[in-house]
């Protein structure tokens, strides 16, 4: 390893940012704001240049045109946050940076990373006496800009020495930054993965109630946007819920229409709600209402399926039953449903944290968790208050849906749940999360499930054996044995 070479020998820059997209650009700008001397550093300088065309006057920059200029620039040890896309790209950043970093300078990737390439960058980098941080950065463009929420991974040294500044630009709620150093390694990235699952079900949530609003209610998109005005101002006060609103209020110029109907109906995707359903099959861990939103991305966007067999089974529009007697009882059940199904799809992502933390020794605390995400990132919402307070009286809660709380909630949702639900299936409205959500709460609250069928059937056709009720050991039916003998077999 080389020193960086001496382009500016009065290295002044505090922080370095290198990748100056969109959020690499509002976050060198939001430090900038907050007093730091940022150094900026783009593949094709043109960005960088712009960047200080623009917003320039913000605060104090200093242009690093090469790496080793941008890199000199920084005072030691430097800090370099690193903003371009996952995977290989982030790699050839890397890769042309340590050769003009020294020991005890710290790289903060704050892009999307899957965490287990975190954690092979943080072992990579160690060995190189250079230090790693992976840092989930949520909120989007705006948040980088004005406060996003920061979930920061890497050793504790580490973010004694950045922590100060990254909560300085992060988002704060009642006097407390939505930024914290969550573990060592991947803990940040993988938290933020998850965050950007329970993102994807909370999005599918608030479509198939629009559906259903829309499609059984037979409420038109400005009627909806209303309503989704009046829920924001209840218990499903979010920043989702805020937008919704928005986007059905808005009408396209070109065609007076409104805009969600000049939208094609194809969700894209980035991946990290595929990760995180990934990941949670790999822990064994049940994440149902974010695998439905991502499936149903998925499905959306396979338009010749779709046309092939509506060609041959007909179209379902929500015309096959009557609107109902009573649409504001309706668009309450509505509401109920979704805030019931929002309440899962959150305990499911925490629930997958829990194990997270386990397998890879993390020791998350979820109630901090819950505190960061309250401002900047895409699911702050009213709600996390209610989680935060949950962990706050139980550290150790296994589940959110075992808190009184949220157990109260649901059971006093659960007639219009399943009432909404019903609606959709009736009238040919698609709830994949509603029902998943539902699915999900009734199987967690049987005493007895199918599942002791299923065994028994891995025990015939392939020996896997069972456990019993009224003894310990794992047991096996010699099927084909005349009599069929019971044997233990541990």
């Amino acid at each position: 390893m080389t020193a960086a070479t001496d382009a500016y020998s009065d290295a002044r820059a505090e922080i370095g940012v290198t990748g100056l997209a969109t959020m690499g650009r509002n976050l060198a700008r939001n430090l900038a704001r907050r007093g730091n001397v940022v150094a900026i550093h783009n593949r094709s300088t043109d960005k960088a240049q712009a960047l200080l065309d623009e917003f320039g006057g913000e605060g104090d920059f200093v242009h690093g045109q090469s790496v080793a200029d941008f890199v000199a620039a920084l005072r030691r040890p430097r800090s370099i946050i690193i903003m371009v896309k996952a995977g290989p790209p982030t790699d050839a950043v890397i890769d042309g940076l340590v050769e003009h970093l020294e020991p005890g300078d710290i790289v903060i990737d704050g892009g999307n990373a899957h965490f287990a390439d975190t954690r092979r960058r943080t072992a990579t980098l160690a060995s190189r006496g250079l230090v790693f941080v992976g840092a989930g950065i949520s909120g989007g463009e705006e948040g980088a800009l004005d406060g996003p929420s920061i979930m920061v991974g890497g050793s504790a040294e580490a973010y004694e020495t950045i922590g100060t500044r990254l909560e300085g630009i992060a988002a704060v709620v009642d006097g407390v930054p939505c930024c914290a150093h969550l573990g060592p390694d991947g803990a940040g990235h993988f938290v933020k993965m998850v965050h950007n699952g329970i993102e994807y079900a909370d999005m599918q949530l608030i479509a198939e109630a629009y559906d259903l609003l829309r499609n059984v209610a037979g409420l038109a998109p400005a009627e909806i946007a209303e309503v989704f005005r009046d829920w924001d101002a209840g218990e499903l006060d979010s920043f989702l819920i805020e937008i919704t609103a928005d986007v059905l209020a808005h009408v396209d110029a070109a065609t007076g229409r409104p805009f969600v109907d000049i939208v094609a109906d194809a969700a894209e995707q980035k991946g990290t709600g595929r990760w995180t359903v990934q990941t949670a099959l790999d822990l064994g861990t049940p994440v149902s209402g974010i695998a439905e939103a991502v499936f149903a991305r998925s499905l959306s966007g396979h338009a010749e399926a779709r046309a092939a067999v509506r060609a041959v089974a007909g179209t379902t529009s929500g015309s096959a039953i009557a609107a109902p007697d009573d649409v504001p009882a309706f668009v309450e059940s509505v509401r109920r449903a979704l805030y019931a199904s929002k309440i899962v799809s959150y305990a499911q992502g925490f629930d997958m944290l829990r194990a997270g933390s386990i397998e890879f020794g993390w020791d998350l605390d979820m109630g901090t968790i819950a505190t960061i995400w309250r401002g900047g990132c895409i699911i702050r919402a009213a709600f996390l208050d209610r989680i935060t307070a949950a962990y706050a009286a139980e550290p150790d809660l296994v589940s959110l849906l075992a808190a009184a709380d949220f157990a109260g909630a649901l059971s006093a949702a659960d007639a219009a749940w399943r009432s909404a639900v019903t609606a959709g299936i009736a009238a040919g409205v698609p709830t994949p999360g509603f029902a998943a959500a539902l699915a999900s709460y009734d199987a967690l609250r049987r005493d007895r499930l199918p599942a002791a069928l299923v065994q028994g059937q891995r025990d015939l056709f392939g020996a896997h054996t069972y456990r019993r009720v009224d003894r310990d050991g794992s047991f096996h039916v010699r099927w084909a044995a005349e009599g069929r003998p019971e044997v233990g077999v541990s």
